[in-house]
């Protein structure tokens, strides 16, 4: 698996192409990540490179495995998979206004194929 840190930061409208190694090719992908004040809670959005929307709307929370993934559900799409880490050890288990890219990452890796 070739897990990848895909930086984050708390402002609440992100929008940025990563350049990310997924199941041994070169795969590019548009985020956007937003806060939403209604749910208490960060959003993210991933398009192709052509800027086709492929998932919208996807909790940022954290988990245990397998549920941890936030692209489970769409592993037919072979953009990987993708976890909220808490790497600051906060007592929460999803990333506030403020601790996004800091006391909470995002881990980008290979595709989990269920067998």
């Amino acid at each position: 698996m070739s897990d990848q840190i895909v930086p984050l930061t708390s402002a609440y409208n992100q929008t940025f192409t990563v350049e990310l190694q997924v199941d041994g090719a070169p795969l590019t992908l548009n985020h956007a990540i937003r806060w939403s004040e209604m749910a208490g809670y960060w959003l993210l959005s991933v398009s192709d490179s052509a800027g086709n929307l492929l998932v919208d709307s996807v909790p940022l929370i954290t988990g245990w495995y397998p549920a941890a993934n936030l692209l489970a559900q769409h592993q037919y799409l072979k953009i990987g998979s993708a976890y909220i880490l808490n790497a600051g050890n906060s007592k929460v288990d999803y990333p506030g206004r403020n601790n996004l890219g800091s006391d909470f990452v995002l881990l980008w890796g290979d595709t989990n194929e269920v067998a």
